[in-house]
């Protein structure tokens, strides 16, 4: 891995000028700082005005393992190309059906009854996914095992470690990596950066696709990225280089969101 700010890798970011380029980026732990609440996870003033600035040269996304909704509410009035929530389940396409909810609901409620009286476990229903956080246990490893041995007799499911929560997904559904694909053949971008931090992050470092720099917050031997940052503070130095580049066109920001809505909705 290569840190993405060092001088010689200038040239990598002024390419994406020259591409038009996607760039796309992970929330908690990429654009917002990790909290011990999840609720109160907020994007800083400065990430939020050298975001805002950024919208209005490059079309730019926000991929996360939130709720749309709940994304949506974290990035009012910024206007976004996308947002992309559920770890790529959700955005400017069709979402999963009843099925996939009426599943998602049995395995919350299988799970709240094997991890029943577990301290500091929370069981998050995002409808299209589970997220089980463990971060406020008084025994974080005692606590990752007891949700592993609740996780095994689930059918059906793919689940995915991250920082200090256990995401259960469907298996076969949409991942970061298919989102950002589909979202430049609708963008027509032939290329893409994203940052991301987290486990589920690594499904845009390893898919392969073409034109594609891929950065990991905070470098990790194993990682599928091809760069790095070494904190979520570079986040926001990356974020002023990139609207300093010569050349940026002009108005990217006028062209809209994917699906239409207004910038206090869903952007």
């Amino acid at each position: 891995m290569r840190w993405l700010l060092a001088g010689r890798n200038r040239r990598v970011l002024a390419g994406l000028v020259q591409r038009h380029a996607l760039l796309a980026f992970d929330f908690d732990g990429t654009l917002a700082p990790i909290v011990a609440e999840r609720d109160r996870a907020r994007l800083t003033p400065r990430t939020r005005r050298r975001l805002q600035a950024l919208t209005r040269r490059f079309r730019c996304a926000v991929v996360s393992g939130r709720s749309r909704a709940d994304l949506a509410r974290r990035c009012a009035g910024i206007r976004l190309a996308a947002l992309i929530g559920n770890h790529g389940a959700e955005g400017p396409w069709p979402r999963g059906g009843a099925a996939t909810r009426r599943a998602v609901a049995r395995w919350r409620d299988e799970l709240r009854r094997r991890l029943q009286g577990r301290r500091g476990i929370d069981i998050e229903d995002k409808g299209l996914s589970l997220a089980v956080h463990f971060r406020r246990a008084p025994s974080r490893s005692a606590a990752a095992r007891a949700i592993r041995r609740a996780l095994r007799p689930l059918a059906g499911v793919r689940i995915v470690a991250g920082k200090l929560v256990v995401n259960v997904l469907p298996a076969g559904s949409p991942d970061k990596g298919w989102a950002i694909a589909r979202l430049c053949h609708l963008l027509e971008r032939e290329a893409a950066l994203y940052v991301g931090d987290d486990e589920t992050d690594e499904d845009v470092f390893a898919s392969g696709l073409p034109g594609l720099i891929s950065v990991r917050v905070g470098p990790r031997r194993g990682s599928r990225a091809r760069y790095f940052l070494r904190s979520r503070s570079e986040v926001d130095q990356l974020l002023a280089a990139l609207a300093r580049l010569p050349g940026l066109p002009a108005g990217a920001a006028r062209e809209g969101p994917l699906d239409g809505s207004r910038p206090r909705d869903a952007t």
